[in-house]
């Protein structure tokens, strides 16, 4: 009986161990899971953290890209508002420099010996051929050299600009001992008119003379009174190398020794058709 009582008690002991031996095996898997899902939260948080984190990054790199193209924006902005100051600085400047010469030859525009116009972006004072030279020569008549002494007078009082002294005539051809051409023609008459200038004060260093012979007309050479506009001496203002645009500037610079020098000679664009009309009045 003993020895049943002790084998009722050794499994009843057994039991009970058993049994709590389940009931912490469950409550360690309860544990080990609510770890496992706490796990697998964090993870899930620290994988949002990070997708967070990279589009901070790019959204980062995005403004920073943005500001970059703005400041880029900017600076352009500000050179091309330079730029145009400048410009605007320089077209003020010549046309002061215009408005100063048209006032001191009014009297001489008044009186119809010349005209002052601006060409091309450049300003030009015009002389009638036939005022200052008989036909088909280049020796100034009497009325001429007080007309000059007059012009140097004016001109020299701007001695920091440089002047082209051009000859031109129309497009018939001339029929002359003295004169083989146009060309010749025109060519002789801007070196006397730039003689004269120099006489009258003006620094040779500052003239330039040309012939453009019939080669650069201003009017339609099929007409008398176009013929009469294209024969004609100009005196042209030269620009400065500092009123040059900045984009010209570049190009110069940049083709350096590679292009050939401009040169002040003219050069005909275009040789109009011989004409079997007589000469007239060059």
């Amino acid at each position: 009986m003993l020895l049943l009582l002790l084998a009722l008690a050794a499994a009843g002991g057994a039991g009970y161990y058993a049994w709590t031996a389940r009931a912490k095996g469950a409550e360690s898997q309860a544990e080990l899971n609510t770890e496992r899902a706490k796990g697998a939260d964090l993870s899930g948080q620290l994988a949002a953290c990070q997708k967070e984190r990279d589009a901070h990054k790019a959204g980062r790199a995005d403004t920073e890209k943005a500001a970059a193209d703005a400041q880029a924006s900017l600076s352009a902005t500000r050179s091309e508002l330079e730029e145009l100051r400048r410009e605007r600085a320089e077209t003020e400047a010549r046309l002061a420099a215009f408005k100063s010469i048209m006032e001191k030859f009014k009297k001489m525009i008044d009186t119809g010996q010349l005209k002052v116009l601006i060409r091309n972006g450049r300003m030009i004072v015009k002389l009638p051929a036939e005022i200052f030279f008989a036909s088909g020569k280049a020796k100034l008549t009497t009325d001429a050299l007080p007309a000059l002494r007059e012009i140097a007078s004016i001109l020299r009082q701007f001695p920091d600009r440089r002047f082209e002294i051009a000859g031109h005539t129309d497009s018939l051809p001339l029929h002359n001992e003295e004169f083989k051409s146009n060309w010749e023609l025109s060519t002789a008459r801007a070196v006397t008119v730039t003689e004269a200038l120099v006489a009258g004060g003006m620094n040779p260093a500052n003239l330039v003379a040309a012939g453009y012979g019939p080669y650069d007309p201003v009017a339609n050479n099929a007409t008398e009174a176009g013929r009469k506009e294209n024969r004609r001496i100009e005196i042209v203002l030269l620009p400065n190398i500092k009123e040059l645009p900045a984009s010209l500037m570049d190009t110069a610079t940049l083709a350096g020794s590679a292009a050939p020098a401009a040169s002040a000679a003219p050069a005909a664009s275009a040789t109009p058709a011989a004409s079997a009309a007589p000469a007239v009045k060059k």
